[in-house]
């Protein structure tokens, strides 16, 4: 799964990167080291620029909150339940079937964080000893420094309990897609610790490499089988993972030095 990631590039570099043509700079994200659910991140989109006088899709780079509320919902309640969506049945779930058509985009990040129970936490889980193990938070990122691209839909919803012309009353919310975890070894592995990012989580956001990025943006490709094929895995072996301060884990710490490695993990033995 994906849960918090980090994102602290700034929209000019994005803007570079993605070839945007289009993003208004009063529009800005502060760097942000622990990204939680609801919150507003940086999305690469395709689509008409509206009053631009033409039809044709324009690159984009928008703030969007984290939690997709599809266009048919009664209320947004229910968008910290929507941050991801499944690889494996996106083509099929009412809630992100339509968007996986016509509405994907990029969802730039340093890397993400998941966490791992210690074992000797597992083991006073398992005796009824501690009913809230802790955890300790592990960073993957790429292993080359590069943007980690993630693939994701994004949707809009219309609060009618608003009037026509109020600013606040159009979301555009944003999930991440989800894939089965790589079970090959890491570009970059510890001495002691993950040799997978399966060893750290069975799921992990779909990281798309660079040669996919314009397909997946295109709004006109719509043909279910090659959408499936650009869901593929990329290749192993372009990840590291490292331990970091359990200081992550409390959504309210914010700042580059919750992206520091540690030499070992804070929380006992893990692997």
């Amino acid at each position: 799964m994906c849960g918090r990631f980090a994102s602290s590039r700034r929209p000019e570099d994005l803007v570079e990167i993605f070839e945007v043509e289009k993003w208004e700079p009063e529009e800005t994200l502060a760097p942000d080291w622990n990204v939680a659910p609801t919150k507003e991140v940086w999305a690469v989109l395709e689509r008409p620029v509206k009053d631009a006088g033409s039809p044709r899709p324009v690159r984009q780079l928008r703030a969007l909150k984290w939690g997709l509320v599809p266009a048919w919902a009664k209320s947004p309640e229910g968008a910290a339940r929507m941050i991801n969506a499944r690889a494996e049945t996106v083509d099929e779930k009412p809630s992100f079937k339509r968007a996986f058509q016509s509405r994907r985009c990029i969802l730039p990040a340093d890397g993400y964080y998941e966490w791992v129970t210690g074992t000797a936490e597992r083991e006073l889980e398992v005796e009824g000893k501690k009913k809230r193990p802790r955890k300790q938070p592990y960073f993957v990122t790429p292993a080359d420094g590069s943007v980690f691209a993630m693939a994701g839909l994004y949707e809009f919803w219309r609060d009618r309990t608003l009037p026509d012309g109020d600013p606040a009353a159009w979301w555009v919310t944003c999930s991440v897609i989800t894939t089965e975890a790589e079970t090959g070894p890491l570009g970059v592995a510890l001495a002691e610790g993950p040799r997978s990012l399966h060893d750290i989580h069975p799921r992990m956001p779909l990281m798309l490499t660079e040669d996919r990025w314009d397909a997946w943006l295109d709004p006109a490709r719509t043909d279910p089988e090659q959408l499936r094929g650009l869901l593929a895995p990329p290749p192993e072996g372009l990840m590291r993972a490292y331990p970091v301060a359990t200081a992550v884990s409390n959504v309210r710490n914010n700042g580059p030095e919750l992206l520091e490695e540690l030499a070992g993990p804070e929380v006992g033995t893990l692997f």
